[in-house]
């Protein structure tokens, strides 16, 4: 199964209180190697951005007003998502938002069982400590230099490095571009392979090696 790390900007805290999102990021991995595929929406929200949330992601109600509306963009998301696990940091809050839209445009909303929180895994690996998406890049070293200020789709790259760390795996080392296919990845059983086979003698020769060797090391 690929794999989808998500990410998404918004005016509020809570869809609840009528705020909404302003982007929407996806990078679509498999076995946490970028396939070239992204997905990335800046949203009309169709409301004022509060200056809090201004600060956070730069996104004015000006800049985003010729935008398209998050329905205009609904099908293109779940179609991207489709059947793919998500990772999402703090998933509560950006699935409220995301199901919270989904809701009210009638369409079906994102299953939480294909979604695995990366919070909940940093919790239980580093109990007590901060374990923001900032934090824990800070702890696994990973550069932050490019985060001014929030962006969806930074953060997505961002969380799959802090992904692969959580889980103790290796940064895969291969760079699939969009257009690669499965025939392009070498398998093993594609592997030139030269048997040499030996020679009675050879294998004669070597026994009465090793019995000389054997009688000399230990009697």
């Amino acid at each position: 199964m690929s794999e989808i790390f998500l990410d998404t900007e918004t005016t509020g805290l809570s869809f609840k209180d009528g705020h909404k999102i302003v982007e929407i990021a996806c990078i679509e991995t498999k076995d946490l190697v970028p396939t070239g595929k992204v997905f990335h929406k800046l949203i009309n929200p169709k409301r004022t951005v509060p200056d809090d949330a201004l600060k956070i992601h730069g996104y004015s109600h000006e800049f985003l007003s010729d935008k398209n509306t998050f329905d205009q963009v609904a099908e293109d998301l779940i179609n991207f998502i489709k059947d793919k696990k998500i990772i999402i940091h703090n998933a509560p809050f950006d699935l409220g938002f995301l199901n919270g839209e989904l809701s009210f445009i009638n369409k079906e909303l994102i299953k939480k069982e294909l979604v695995i929180d990366s919070l909940d895994i940093a919790r239980n690996k580093f109990p007590g400590m901060s374990n923001s998406l900032d934090a824990l890049c800070k702890r696994f070293n990973i550069d932050l230099s490019r985060r001014t200020k929030h962006n969806a789709l930074l953060d997505c790259e961002l969380l799959r490095e802090v992904y692969i760390n959580l889980l103790d795996v290796k940064e895969p080392k291969f760079n699939l571009s969009a257009n690669s296919s499965d025939q392009n990845i070498i398998k093993k059983e594609n592997y030139n392979k030269k048997v040499i086979q030996i020679s009675e003698k050879e294998i004669a020769n070597h026994r009465s090696f090793l019995k000389k060797e054997f009688k000399k090391n230990f009697y």
